[in-house]
C-alpha cells in the first residue's frame, strides 16, 4: 500500500508539473501574440511600393537605339508578377507617359493590371492618351497632374497612297497576290470603296470594344464613355470632372495613394522595376534592325505592302 504521506507529495508534484506546463504554455502564446504584432507593425508601418514606368508607345516591338523607348506588355507582364511574388512590395505604382499603341498590346497591359493582386495606382505624368489611358482604367486608382494629356478613347489606321508619286519618279510597282483583297492598303494604288467599308468596320469594332472596357473598368455606363470619347484628349483637370480619372496630384501624391492602400502607414521604400533585357539584347535588336534596312530594297514589296496595325 501507498502511504498517505507519499500519496500527498506525489499529488503536489503533479500539481507543480501542471503549474510548470501551464507556465511554458502562457509564455510560448504570449511570445507567438508578440511576434505577429511585430508583424503587422512592420507591414504598417515599413513596405515598398513598386514603380513600373510606361514610357513610349505599346507594342510588341523591342526597345533599342533605332525605335526608341517602346512598352512591350511581356516585360510589363512579368514586372508585376515580379513585383506580385516580392512579399517586401506592398503596392504598385504605374509610371505612364505614352501616347498609346496597338490594340492587343494595351489590352494585355489593361488586363494584367486588372487581375494583379496588390493594389495598383496609375499615375499620368505628361500624356497618358489612347491605348495608355486603357491600360491605366485596369488599376484601382488614376491619378493625373492638372495639365496631363488624358483620354483619347478612339482607333486610327493610317494609310498611304503614294501612287502620283511614283509615277512622276518613273517607278512602277506590281505586286503578284494570290486573293483579291491580298494588298488591300498598299501605298502604290488607293483603295476601293468595298474595301474602305471593310476596314471601317473592323476600326468601328476596335472603337466599340475600347468604349466597353473603359465603361466596364471605370464603372460608366457605355452610353457615357461613348458620349465623351470620339478620340478627344482632356487635360487632368478635366479628365476629373468627367469621370476617367480619380484625383489631381503628382506623383509623390500617386506614390502615397499606393502605400496607404497597400496597408503602409509611415514611411515607405520606393523601388523602381526595369526591364531584364540586356546589352547584348540591345545590340542584338539594333542588328537586325540594320540587317533589314540594308535588304529592304528588295525586301519592302513582302515587308510594307501589308496593312499596317491599328492604334489606340
Amino acid at each position: 500500500m501507498i502511504s498517505r504521506k507519499l500519496l500527498i507529495e506525489v499529488v503536489n508534484i503533479n500539481k507543480d508539473a501542471k503549474l510548470l506546463l501551464l507556465g511554458i504554455g502562457g509564455l510560448s502564446v504570449m511570445a507567438l501574440f508578440a511576434v505577429a504584432m511585430l508583424a503587422m507593425i512592420s507591414s504598417s508601418f515599413g513596405g515598398t511600393v513598386a514603380v513600373i514606368p510606361i514610357q513610349g508607345e505599346i507594342g510588341y516591338e523591342s526597345s533599342d537605339v533605332l525605335s526608341g523607348g517602346v512598352v512591350n506588355p511581356d516585360e510589363i507582364k512579368q514586372e508585376i508578377k515580379n513585383a506580385e511574388d516580392d512579399s517586401s512590395v506592398s503596392a504598385i505604382l504605374l509610371d505612364i507617359n505614352s501616347p498609346g499603341g496597338t490594340p492587343v498590346a494595351s489590352e494585355e497591359i489593361m488586363t494584367a493590371v486588372k487581375n494583379c493582386k496588390k493594389p495598383v495606382v496609375s499615375w499620368i505624368s505628361d500624356s497618358g492618351a489612347s491605348g495608355a489611358y486603357l491600360a491605366a482604367t485596369g488599376s484601382d486608382k488614376i491619378v493625373a497632374s492638372n495639365s496631363s494629356w488624358v483620354g483619347s478613347i478612339g482607333v486610327i489606321l493610317d494609310l498611304t497612297n503614294l501612287s502620283d508619286l511614283y509615277e512622276k519618279l518613273g517607278i512602277n510597282r506590281t505586286s503578284i497576290k494570290a486573293g483579291e483583297y491580298k494588298d488591300i492598303g498598299a501605298d502604290y494604288r488607293n483603295i476601293t470603296p468595298e474595301e474602305q467599308s471593310m476596314l471601317q468596320e473592323m476600326v468601328n469594332e476596335s472603337y466599340d470594344n475600347f468604349i466597353t472596357l473603359v465603361a466596364e473598368n471605370r464603372n460608366l455606363s457605355k452610353d457615357y464613355v461613348a458620349s465623351i470619347a470620339e478620340g478627344r484628349i482632356y487635360t487632368g483637370k478635366q479628365a476629373k470632372e468627367l469621370k476617367l480619372i480619380d484625383e489631381i496630384g503628382g506623383k509623390d501624391q500617386a506614390l502615397d495613394m499606393a502605400a496607404k492602400m497597400g496597408g503602409i502607414h509611415g514611411s515607405y521604400e520606393v523601388v523602381t522595376m526595369t526591364s531584364s533585357q540586356s546589352f547584348d539584347d540591345v545590340l542584338n535588336s539594333l542588328s537586325s534592325k540594320i540587317g533589314y534596312s540594308i535588304g529592304k530594297g528588295i525586301g519592302s514589296i513582302l515587308e510594307e505592302n501589308g496593312i499596317e496595325t491599328a492604334q489606340y
